[in-house]
């Protein structure tokens, strides 16, 4: 029956490009190999494509291709070895865009790390490409930016110069009228795994961590004005911790914006809003906004505070990722003085380096700026 059912799919006009090619640094080994709920994180991914409305998958390996060619089912995908895989991601997009079949429309680019998306979501992504046409199509799950993403053939030739660990995005600054953001109901599109971190929280915690959680959580202040000043942090790693924790410390009432962190994962924040909407936020006498996404939702982040009038915006990214979203804000039809407004890299320069470090830097670019 599946024989048949295959045979009768409707062609989409769609190739899956899957990135697979990665030396997996932070896992410590293969993470393509690594088990979840008894198959390798690739097969899982694989599965997914299968059942989706893809015409066909090519799979870019790299570090360690023998070994997954080895003990990974690979038939009916195209297999193409990026020799430059440790460039980084650009070269493997490159690679994966240039060996999609001829007759393809778009391909969608798929990220091996990610197994928890639905054939349904990617089916969602096809149909609302074949019926709207355009460039780009990025799924969106409460607000925040998630993957895979939808290119159209028309935009190919753009990935032919990318090199370093840099995706898709890339090109997102100027084509910002030929993206379409479609909503979809799978918190799948936002999660990977990364580290060993990562795969014992899904152990733990399943898939679907803050799924049914409400969008806003309270430590206290229940929807109340804020007195203090009041600190919104995009991101729950590391550096958010130290944010929060520093900035308790300053008297500062803190709020951390990410869609799958719990209260207690930030220790001393007053909530947390697991919706990329800021006009949910209690009105406060003084908003300070602190971007550290590392990439993920920066753009529409930053774009949330600019709509606020916050008191200072900061984003946490190095001077050439900072200039790609300058870049890709004014394609939006931002301006130029409220580019001006936006503090990157953040932070006074004190040489920081640890979490701790940059935190202290940029709580201390705040204390300066209020004192003024």
């Amino acid at each position: 029956m599946h024989a048949a059912m295959e045979g009768s799919k409707v062609r989409s006009g769609v190739s899956a490009v899957v990135l697979a090619g990665g030396m997996s640094t932070r896992m410590g080994t293969p993470k393509q190999l690594v088990c979840i709920q008894g198959k390798p994180l690739l097969e899982t991914v694989l599965f997914t494509l299968r059942a989706s409305r893809v015409d066909e998958i090519v799979i870019v390996l790299g570090h360690s291709a023998d070994i997954i060619q080895q003990q990974i089912p690979l038939g009916g995908v195209k297999i193409v070895i990026n020799e430059l895989y440790r460039d980084g991601m650009g070269t493997s997009l490159r690679t994966g865009i240039n060996s999609v079949g001829a007759d393809a429309d778009g391909a969608l680019i798929v990220l091996a790390d990610q197994p928890f998306v639905r054939p349904e979501t990617i089916d969602r992504l096809i149909e609302e490409y074949q019926e709207r046409k355009p460039q780009i199509v990025i799924p969106f799950y409460n607000g925040f930016r998630g993957n895979p993403v939808l290119l159209d053939r028309t935009v190919f030739a753009e990935l032919a110069g990318l090199s370093g660990d840099i995706g898709c995005r890339a090109i997102f600054g100027s084509h910002a009228q030929g993206i379409l953001k479609v909503p979809v109901d799978d918190c799948g599109v936002l999660q990977d795994l990364d580290t060993r971190a990562d795969i014992a929280r899904f152990e733990q915690t399943g898939p679907q961590r803050g799924w049914e959680a409400k969008p806003l959580e309270n430590a206290d202040l229940s929807g109340r004005e804020v007195l203090e000043p009041h600190l919104v942090v995009v991101g729950q790693d590391a550096l958010a911790v130290a944010l929060t924790s520093i900035a308790r410390l300053l008297g500062f009432t803190v709020t951390v914006v990410d869609p799958f962190a719990c209260i207690d994962d930030v220790p001393g924040a007053a909530r947390i809003l697991r919706v990329l909407d800021f006009s949910l936020l209690p009105s406060a006498f003084e908003t300070y906004v602190v971007v550290a996404s590392r990439g993920r939702f920066d753009e529409e982040a930053l774009e949330q505070a600019m709509k606020m009038s916050a008191a200072y915006i900061a984003l946490v990214a190095n001077k050439r990722r900072a200039q790609e979203i300058y870049a890709s804000l004014e394609s939006r039809g931002v301006s130029g003085e409220k580019l001006a407004n936006i503090r990157a890299p953040a932070g006074i320069d004190i040489g920081a380096v640890t979490p701790e470090e940059i935190a202290l830097s940029i709580m201390a670019e705040i204390a300066a700026k209020r004192r003024k």
